[in-house]
């Protein structure tokens, strides 16, 4: 009789390429990132973090463990949960026009805020244009009014409700329609609503005048033109993205803040359901991305989609989401995956952001 010897289990287990790490360092040794870091929460709940390539580019250092990051557009999914948690006090209707709450304010060349609803402005299908396109090198302190008075200066390019198109001066307006009916700074209302309630220890809406990044992260850089020198840009005045995209925090409360969002524990269930209420939506997201209110189903290479946002801002770029099983909300919490990816410069290549994308799909199919 013949024997045959199985190796212990943990074997397989060690030998077998984890492809997170394989992807991240992929983006740092093919496509030339300085950084990358991700936070990965299995079913299970444990997290495990990441980090490829150097946090400093001129010392070498290393990139901290789930580092502090910008997360830009993320900040629009925090902004938004504002606004539904206050339409679930009675205080905001989603389909009462803008000028209910900011009357005159927005007026311009084919635009008329009594006909763009709340709604309209969370779901990007206003046709108000970008500001963003309109700033050029201009880099200053910037009130949400300055913002507002940009974007105002351009033409609509569509009429409400016409087409989906992304904005940040959407968002600026749903910041100011917060600030105006609490009376408190947005924030405030962040801080109170969401930081402290899910205890996101380090993510936070940085003062006025705060260009820098309070705990260990790696240096975000930018380049002006492919092929340029690197340039740091890991301190900047962020007023410019404001309730669109000011926010810094890391991947691991990223993860919480998201799984808690979609787990029932920031919104009540109708607004819930609003928010995940999906239309087809274009650039800057992947083919088959649906946009709800401030929240982005992705699609995934296994099936079904994850839940998220991504943000892209000057020296940082972010993805990532959750994705559940089971149908009950307290099973869901425990079952659920959550990823976060960050890279210390706004990729330029679009194989670049594509392997970006394919690192948190990996990790949400495993």
């Amino acid at each position: 009789m013949t024997m045959s010897v199985l190796a212990p289990p943990t074997a397989f287990a060690a030998a077998r390429p984890d492809p997170v790490q394989q992807g991240l360092n992929a983006l740092v040794s093919t496509d030339g990132l300085p950084a990358a870091l991700a936070s990965v929460k299995d079913r299970d709940g444990r997290t495990r973090t990441y980090t490829a390539g150097v946090g400093d580019l001129a010392t070498g250092s290393k990139v901290p463990r789930d580092g502090q990051v910008r997360i830009g557009s993320n900040t629009k999914t925090f902004t938004a949960v504002v606004v539904l948690q206050l339409v679930g006090e009675g205080k905001i209707g989603l389909d009462t026009s803008v000028d209910t709450y900011l009357p005159g304010l927005v007026r311009g060349k084919g635009i008329d805020g009594s006909r763009i609803t709340v709604r309209h402005l969370l779901q990007h299908t206003s046709g108000l244009p970008n500001y963003v396109t309109y700033l050029g090198d201009d880099v200053r302190r910037y009130e949400p009014r300055d913002l507002l008075d940009i974007a105002l200066q351009h033409e609509a390019v569509a009429d409400p409700g016409e087409k989906w198109e992304y904005s940040n001066t959407n968002y600026v307006l749903a910041g100011l329609i917060i600030e105006k009916l609490t009376g408190r700074p947005l924030a405030e209302e962040m801080d109170q609503r969401i930081i402290k309630r899910l205890g996101l220890r380090h993510t936070y809406f940085p003062a006025p005048g705060d260009v820098t990044i309070r705990e260990p992260h790696p240096k975000g850089y930018y380049q002006d033109a492919p092929g340029a020198p690197l340039r740091d840009a890991t301190e900047l005045d962020p007023s410019w993205g404001w309730a669109a995209g000011q926010m810094i925090s890391t991947n691991s409360d990223l993860n919480r803040f998201f799984t808690e969002l979609l787990t029932g524990d920031l919104l009540a269930p109708a607004q819930l359901a609003q928010m995940r209420t999906t239309v087809p939506a274009g650039f800057p997201f992947r083919s088959g991305a649906g946009y709800g209110l401030g929240l982005v189903s992705t699609p995934l290479s296994c099936g079904g989609v994850y839940w998220g946002h991504g943000g892209s801002t000057t020296g940082y770029e972010t993805r990532g989401g959750v994705t559940l099983d089971g149908r009950a909300a307290k099973s869901r919490a425990a079952k659920s995956r959550a990823v976060n990816v960050a890279v210390t410069i706004q990729p330029t290549d679009k194989t670049a952001m594509e392997r970006v994308e394919r690192v948190v799909d990996a990790a949400l199919c495993r």
